[in-house]
């Protein structure tokens, strides 16, 4: 059926009236960014390995908790089911993981590093730690703990919300940095340490 030109001209002007928005100030964007950015770092620093940020993950959650079955693999890595099934796949058929049944259950599939996957996993470890450390770089050091413990806040306090939330562990080894003195030698601003719970 035909828009009326005057239906046509009201949706424009209500386009039209919409607020602008800086993008740059949306933390949803600026976290997608981030992730893009951090994706784009890990594949450049671990290039030659073949291996993805997820795949990383994967593998690193296994050598973690050799033994794992998938559904806890899914929450160990924050991913869906159907995306684990397909990434193990893939890790399998490069002989990086192996699956085995259990006595017990056949329906449980258990997974293990094979020792391809340990070798590999071993080698990457010093790509990953390099993007690491480049994801954060802009960041003066005193900054790069409190960072990391706010981000870790809201990744756990929102969790729930995610298609495929994760087993959260508490950040183990973040040091705590000093407050720093305020604005132009003004009063210290406050501690975000007392912010973070």
């Amino acid at each position: 059926m035909p828009v009326s030109t005057a239906s046509a001209d009201h949706r424009l002007a209500d386009a039209d009236e919409a607020p602008a928005i800086a993008l740059d100030e949306l933390p949803g964007h600026l976290v997608r960014r981030l992730q893009q950015i951090a994706v784009a770092i890990f594949l450049q620093e671990s290039g030659s390995a073949g291996v993805t940020p997820v795949q990383y993950a994967v593998l690193q959650s296994v050598a973690n908790q050799p033994g794992i079955d998938q559904r806890s693999l899914a929450r160990a890595a924050g991913l869906d089911t159907s995306t684990i099934a397909g990434v193990v796949d893939r890790l399998e058929d490069r002989a990086l993981l192996q699956r085995s049944t259990p006595p017990g259950d056949r329906r449980v599939r258990l997974l293990h590093l094979t020792a391809e996957g340990g070798r590999l996993l071993a080698a990457v470890q010093p790509a990953m730690q390099r993007a690491q450390d480049r994801i954060l770089q802009p960041l003066p050091a005193a900054e790069r703990a409190v960072f990391l413990r706010m981000l870790h806040r809201l990744v756990t306090a929102n969790n729930e919300l995610s298609r495929a939330p994760s087993e959260m562990e508490p950040p183990r080894s973040l040091p705590v940095a000093a407050p720093r003195e305020g604005a132009c030698g003004g009063p210290a601003e406050p501690d975000p340490r007392k912010e973070l719970g």
